[in-house]
């Protein structure tokens, strides 16, 4: 069974399937309030994984992405990385961990093809096989206030730390950031193992579509980078510098000499921003954001359904315009929102 085969087999649970992706169990509304209140069930097979072996693995992936590879492999600890152009412009974010003898990265399906395709045109010589584990590998995220409580009886060790990843016969459990003091993982096995796993977990959960997991990732302050938004931010415009995505002592990949440049000068001019916009319209990753004078001052990073009257997103911006607010996305008031870390943004 392929993560494909098994989430269309979450049609007969009600689960109504776009593009690949599963957007909801029959009542969007109802999943988003649950999600905020109760121990809710995500199936994550839309997110694609490439998998990353042989000998030079980590130095072929260490030349090529902002944060250190060699991280990883000395720590039972996931990070998220960017993938950048020579210009410093990103092309994709990773979650990056390692698993036993191989690395994995994970990010957006859309580009999986792409990306993958990319980085085997720098492996040359060097030992290193990139394949594609998005369907061998099945993923599901669990949300809640009882979610570790609930992983106990499978798992003989549960992460306690954000981004802490253990590794047990029957699977990998990584602890996402707590949001409104709900306990997040995300859940890594095989197609033996996921039957028992999810059939036991959903008698205590409510099924919930991929919105939900992305107003999750909206409330945590994780953006993501998009075929439509490809090229569009250095990292720091997104928060990795804050989220731990950059080491600026590892040396050299590509695009690192403007992304060191922006920290060391103390040019960023843009961050990403927490924002509820009420419209009965959904906004777009990419749409452009407005000031009072109606000039272009940012763009949407990532956008999820609040389940209240609108929709709650990810903006980045010019950090004056956040200061003098007035913000805008087509006529619709934009509300600046906290984010759950601080931003060095007074400058």
């Amino acid at each position: 069974m392929t993560a494909s085969d098994w989430q269309l087999g979450l049609v007969e649970h009600g689960a109504v399937i776009a593009d690949g992706v599963i957007s909801h169990f029959n009542n969007p509304h109802k999943e988003l309030t649950a999600t905020k209140s109760v121990n809710t069930l995500y199936d994550l097979n839309h997110l694609g994984l490439l998998e990353i072996t042989g000998a030079d693995a980590v130095t072929f992936l260490q030349g090529q992405v902002t944060n250190d590879v060699k991280l990883l492999t000395t720590s039972n600890s996931a990070h998220y990385t960017g993938y950048c152009t020579p210009k410093g412009r990103l092309l994709a974010l990773f979650l990056a961990f390692a698993q036993r003898d191989h690395l994995h990265l994970q990010f957006n399906r859309a580009l999986l093809e792409p990306m993958m395709k990319r980085l085997k045109m720098y492996v040359m010589r060097s030992k290193v096989e990139i394949r594609d584990a998005s369907e061998s590998i099945i993923k599901f995220g669990l949300n809640g206030p009882n979610s570790a409580a609930l992983l106990t009886p499978f798992f003989s060790q549960i992460p306690t730390q954000d981004y802490e990843l253990v590794s047990l016969e029957n699977g990998a459990i990584l602890k996402l950031p707590t949001i409104a003091g709900h306990s997040r993982f995300q859940i890594f096995t095989d197609a033996i193992n996921a039957p028992v796993l999810f059939n036991a977990l959903k008698s205590q959960c409510q099924l919930v579509g991929k919105p939900c997991w992305d107003w999750l990732d909206i409330q945590a302050g994780i953006p993501e980078i998009l075929p439509k938004t490809q090229e569009q931010f250095v990292p720091q415009m997104l928060n990795l510098d804050i989220l731990n995505g950059i080491n600026f002592k590892k040396g050299c990949y590509t695009g690192q000499e403007i992304v060191a440049r922006a920290h060391y000068l103390g040019t960023v001019k843009r961050r990403t921003y927490l924002v509820s916009i009420v419209s009965n319209t959904a906004p777009v990753e990419g749409d452009t954001i407005l000031d009072g004078l109606n000039n272009e001052v940012g763009r949407i990073v990532k956008v999820a359904p609040n389940g209240e009257a609108g929709f709650d997103a990810l903006v980045a911006m010019r950090i004056e315009a956040r200061q003098a607010g007035n913000l805008t996305w087509q006529g619709f008031a934009i509300e600046i929102k906290p984010l759950p870390y601080a931003l060095n943004d007074q400058n």
